[in-house]
């Protein structure tokens, strides 16, 4: 528990104070592995099961109302996950530690038409190794985790690396 705290306030710090994630700078890592298990209830109602992005390119993004940098991001990413179409990309959101609320307010404000889980926790941002927010992971069509963006992601980034998964 004291390690799940401890990697809380790191993240919370992170994006409250990172000057280079609230410019738009990003660091891209490749990382391998499997795509943790995302299901569960979403703060738009319905429940999200693997079955709902199995086959396909997956661009997990965790965000939260607090994150200066996320609220930046986030026009990118509905723009982009409405480009892909009923075969491209599934874009599935993941609110870290925030009030449900709050979060439905944001999904509408930014108008993003797809899921968000809560993670109320923040062990699904745990399992998925994420320092601070913004973070996006994208995995490719075999479940393979690709890559990691740390700090708020620009549109050509996000283009390319979905591109990049697609072609694994």
């Amino acid at each position: 528990m004291k390690r799940l705290a401890a990697f809380a306030l790191v993240l919370l710090v992170a994006c409250a104070s990172s000057g280079a994630a609230a410019q738009g700078d990003s660091a891209v890592i490749e990382i391998s592995g499997v795509l943790p298990d995302l299901s569960g209830a979403t703060l738009q109602g319905p429940a999200l099961s693997p079955s709902d992005y199995q086959g396909r390119v997956v661009v997990v993004n965790f965000w939260a109302t607090w994150c200066g940098p996320c609220r930046q991001e986030q026009p990118i990413l509905s723009a982009e996950q409405a480009t892909q179409g009923r075969d491209g990309a599934v874009f599935i959101g993941v609110d870290y530690r925030d009030d449900d609320a709050a979060g439905r307010a944001y999904l509408d404000e930014f108008d993003v038409a797809y899921p968000s889980l809560v993670d109320a926790s923040g062990s699904l941002a745990y399992r998925f190794a994420v320092p601070y927010l913004p973070a996006t992971i994208i995995a490719d069509a075999n479940g393979r985790l690709r890559y990691r963006v740390v700090g708020a992601i620009d549109a050509t980034t996000l283009r390319d690396l979905v591109a990049k998964a697609a072609a694994a």
